[in-house]
């Protein structure tokens, strides 16, 4: 995933122009979130608002801004008849033409996003586990990758995946703070066990998947059971790994998985607000 103000600050470094682009409200259906952010400068852009109209709209004004130096700007977009719109939302994007403050605030709102990012541990880089990590690496994961073998990871790993090569990865597991997610698809069964039972063990959790099938999930219930672990507990095991599809090519395995992984991780943040 890009970020802005490593982006920007190149575009500073070279004297290059831009304009911070920010939603700062939003009413109804509109395409992005408050807090979503583009750049724009004369070459190109980076990030997105949403796209359609209303990024249009955004770009035309910021471009004008940086032809005519003003400083910063709101723009206030309702999107219905007059862009050719049904969805009826209201944005209001803030538009600042980038300097030193700028940089140094989304350096800031950055690296807090990139903290509160919820954490996931996929233990495996077979060709499920490596499939997987290039479907998780764009989205805004703190994404640890860990494997006990050191030559199974590729040569070119995708950025932003912290790797591991751990003799002991479930004691890893049980000393790591605040994981969010645990995929569990190791070459050994044994160490698929361990790891399974040390993320049930943990409280915070609110996705464990394991690569298999719906055998192998029974066994591991039974000796999850023999271990002593509540129902509730044992419950949160998601296998076979992405749900149950014909075609077994690792990345859609993967795709599935990833999908499974995210809706659970909204719906624990959702409950996590409503608390």
């Amino acid at each position: 995933m890009s970020e802005l103000a490593t982006i920007l600050a190149g575009l500073s470094a070279a004297g290059r122009p831009a304009v911070l682009v920010t939603i700062v409200a939003a009413k109804g259906s509109v395409p992005r979130e408050v807090g979503a952010r583009m750049l724009v400068h004369a070459e190109g852009t980076a990030g997105t608002v949403g796209g359609g109209v209303l990024e249009w709209q955004a770009i035309a004004r910021a471009r004008a801004m940086l032809e005519s130096g003003e400083r910063e700007a709101l723009l206030e977009l309702v999107l219905g008849p007059e862009f050719g719109q049904c969805c009826g939302g209201r944005a209001t994007l803030r538009l600042t033409r980038a300097d030193a403050a700028t940089l140094d605030r989304l350096a800031s709102e950055e690296a807090a996003e990139r903290a509160a990012r919820p954490r996931v541990l996929l233990f495996g880089a077979g060709h499920v586990g490596r499939a997987l990590a290039r479907v998780l690496a764009p989205l805004p994961l703190r994404l640890g990758w860990i494997d006990p073998r050191p030559d199974a990871f590729p040569p070119d790993p995708p950025p932003g995946i912290e790797r591991l090569c751990s003799e002991q990865p479930a004691r890893l597991l049980e000393e790591t703070p605040e994981v969010a997610g645990v995929l569990v698809l190791t070459h050994s069964h044994a160490l698929d066990f361990a790891l399974v039972a040390a993320a049930l063990a943990r409280d915070d959790p609110v996705h464990v998947g394991l690569i298999g099938s719906a055998s192998k999930r029974a066994r591991f219930v039974s000796g999850l059971r023999a271990l002593g672990l509540p129902e509730t507990r044992i419950a949160r095991l998601v296998c076979p790994l992405g749900g149950t599809t014909a075609d077994k090519r690792p990345e859609v395995i993967a795709l599935l998985a990833a999908a499974e992984l995210w809706r659970a991780l909204a719906i624990g943040a959702g409950s996590r607000k409503a608390a």
